[in-house]
């Protein structure tokens, strides 16, 4: 029963979702996303095939009642290289194993919305994500005017990565769509501007520094009143230059 009122102290558990729920499914479905799904997804959702799943019950309610969903999170497995994110990660393309966890839809029936249901969800999805060692990151794509999952998103630390322009046609109408990543297992984005800026500005302070110990040499040689002292000639040496400016470039590669 999809309108069901929320019991005065719900006490919400979390299981997968399974047959017996996909009539529960289809309307919940129906009832809060404008677009319609095939029939052939609430099977697979149903029946573990190829989609994970998480459903949120109330076992406060009646007994009856006690077992129906009041919200639910779908996802699915996917591989990186072949992942529309690809592009915004830094993995090791060598690994043809390592994954990604879509997330396919997410919702909670009205009367129980605020109670932090959502945001639980998602952290099943994550957990999920993160036991899986292959696994670089879970993503998702939320339509650009659905301000209070943006807000959700954010609060839980996704990163907004890419707005796509007429990502979902409804009714005939585009609507722009922003992915958002949360990142797991060391799983990281390619640098963003400001830290290639900073790949940068060490790559052209040591280089001074390079430059600044030549010119020190070149002075040691060409004054003949001091005499010249192999040990203090150099401010930095030219293999230490090159070691620092390694270790400088690795460190600020994305976190």
């Amino acid at each position: 029963m999809v309108n069901m009122k929320p019991s005065p102290r719900p006490i919400i558990c979390f299981r997968p979702i399974q047959p017996s729920d996909l009539g529960t499914l289809e309307k919940i479905h129906g009832d809060l996303f404008p677009i319609r799904y095939e029939s052939e997804f609430f099977q697979n959702v149903v029946n573990g095939r190829d989609i994970v799943s998480w459903g949120a019950i109330d076992r406060n309610q009646p007994s009856d009642q006690s077992d129906e969903l009041v919200g639910f999170v779908t996802a699915r497995i996917v591989l990186a290289k072949e992942s529309e994110i690809g592009d915004m990660l830094s993995y090791d393309p060598s690994r043809s194993d390592q994954t990604l966890v879509y997330i396919l839809t997410l919702g909670v029936v009205e009367a129980y919305r605020n109670l932090g249901i959502a945001a639980s969800l998602i952290r099943e999805v994550i957990k999920y994500a993160s036991s899986i060692p292959n696994c670089r990151a879970t993503y998702l794509h939320v339509i650009s005017y659905n301000n209070p999952a943006i807000r959700l998103y954010n609060k839980m630390s996704f990163k907004c990565v890419r707005r796509l322009q007429g990502f979902y046609l409804i009714n005939g109408q585009h609507y722009d769509s922003y992915l958002f990543v949360y990142y797991v297992n060391g799983g990281r984005s390619p640098c963003s501007p400001l830290e290639l800026a900073t790949v940068v500005l060490n790559h052209v302070r040591n280089a001074l520094k390079s430059i600044s110990a030549r010119l020190w040499r070149n002075e040691d040689r060409k004054s003949p009143k001091w005499p010249k002292c192999r040990e203090t000639r150099c401010l930095i040496s030219t293999t230490q230059s090159r070691r620092n400016m390694t270790a400088e470039c690795i460190g600020c590669e994305c976190v």
